[in-house]
Formats: C-alpha cells, sequence, structure tokens
C-alpha cells in the first residue's frame, strides 16, 4: 500500500439553513485501492415539522448519482455525530460499516433525546459499526480526532492528499472560521463550552504542527462558496 491512500476529496452541500445562511454539508473520499468513504449524509429525506430551520437541497444520493456511484457502491460510513443534518441518511448505505466515537454512540443509545428523532438510521445492527476511542487512523492518510463539545465524542477528520496536502475537516468542532481562534469565545449557554475550547485548542495545535494548510469548516458560507464542490475535487 502507498504511503498514503487517500486520492480525492468531494464537497457536497446537500441542504441549507436560509435564515442564517448557513449550508449543510457531506464528503466524500475516494482511496488509492478504490474505496468509497462518505462522511455524513446529511438531513433526512423527510424532516420532522419541528426543523423549521432546514432545508433538504440536492441529497448526498442524487449528488453520488451524478458521479456514477450508488449507495451500495459506499464501503464506510463516517459519522461525525448524529445530530439530523449529519445523520440523516445513514440507514440508506446497507453495504457500508459506520464508525463513530463509542462515547458518542453510547450516549445515543442510552437515549440522549438530541439525536433521538434519527434512531432509525443511526441506530444499526452492531456487527455493522466501528467504535473507536478518541484520535484513530483509519488508514494511511484518513485520521478521526476526537473533538468533543459540540456534542460527546464529536469526531473531525484530518486527510492527507498527495496533491493539495494535509486537509482538516472541523465538522461541528469549529463550525465558523471566526471561531478558530485561541482567543476566548463568547460560550453563551453552551454547557460543554470547556470542552469546546479544549477541542479548538487541539485542532490549532494540529494546524500549526501538521503546517496544514486547508482548514474546512463545517457550517461557514463565505469560506463554502469559494470551495471547490462536486463534480470538483481536491486530490
Amino acid at each position: 500500500m502507498s504511503q498514503n491512500a487517500v486520492k480525492r476529496l468531494y464537497l457536497m452541500q446537500v441542504g441549507d439553513m436560509p435564515k442564517y445562511q448557513i449550508p449543510l454539508v457531506s464528503y466524500l473520499v475516494q482511496t488509492d485501492d478504490g474505496k468509497n468513504i462518505l462522511i455524513d449524509t446529511g438531513l433526512p429525506e423527510i424532516l420532522p415539522e419541528e426543523e423549521t430551520d432546514m432545508e433538504n437541497g440536492q441529497d448526498v444520493i442524487e449528488q453520488l448519482t451524478s458521479i456514477g456511484l450508488k449507495p451500495e457502491d459506499i464501503d464506510t460510513v463516517i459519522s461525525t455525530h448524529y445530530d439530523i443534518d449529519h445523520a440523516g441518511r445513514h440507514a440508506d448505505f446497507t453495504n457500508a460499516q459506520y464508525i463513530v466515537q463509542r462515547a458518542h454512540h453510547l450516549d445515543a443509545v442510552a437515549g440522549n433525546p438530541r439525536f433521538a428523532a434519527l434512531r432509525s438510521q443511526w441506530d444499526q445492527p452492531m456487527e455493522r459499526i466501528r467504535l473507536v476511542d478518541g484520535d484513530t487512523q483509519l488508514l494511511p492518510g484518513l485520521e478521526l480526532i476526537e473533538t468533543s463539545g459540540h456534542v460527546v465524542g464529536h469526531q473531525s477528520v484530518l486527510l492527507r492528499l498527495p496533491k493539495t496536502g494535509t486537509v482538516l475537516l472541523t465538522v461541528d468542532a469549529v463550525a465558523f472560521r471566526a471561531g478558530f481562534t485561541r482567543d476566548k469565545q463568547d460560550d453563551g449557554d453552551n454547557p460543554d463550552a470547556g470542552a469546546t475550547r479544549a477541542s479548538t485548542i487541539k485542532l490549532l495545535d494540529l494546524v500549526e504542527r501538521e503546517h496544514i494548510g486547508l482548514v474546512i469548516f463545517g457550517h461557514d458560507m463565505e469560506q463554502w462558496q469559494g470551495l471547490k464542490k462536486l463534480p470538483e475535487y481536491y486530490d
């Protein structure tokens, strides 16, 4: 196997929050040996009535179809966390192994009401779920970075691409570029502000240590508008 197995990264906008000008996104990673790894699956096909701020766009399955992939072609789903805009189509990928932080999955299984509406999506048979503990190298060139705070057991993703170099997907650990700072932030009523802060510092340290040139924030519309989106890709 080559030193880095990661070949290509696609970015997909699968919905939005129009009121706040926030993109809702998923990612596809392709490897040298032909594997397809999906990072998050976007909103559910039918949104709960109470989710009035979110709107579906071209969903993840439609976007994969546009580059010749079917749901059964996805080998792995990296689940950063089970919020409704990240895990809404998990059950469609019937051939995939799901990879999630153990602490996050156990919190959801224990009945955290935040994730209850999507239980039919993320509560898959355990033989199809791989629970990981903390930072984990999934394969050469793809690392999972534990970044609790937004939720317990949230994970970000570090990719090493042959031409682009190292790319960090912060996901919801740092949703907006403005929050990626060592300066103290206004945490509002976030009960996990300490963990959020610790994860932000952890990612800042990682960027400095690894000289990461591209950091993609989870919901930053200004940044998103300037990024390559499927069918374009980073390689």
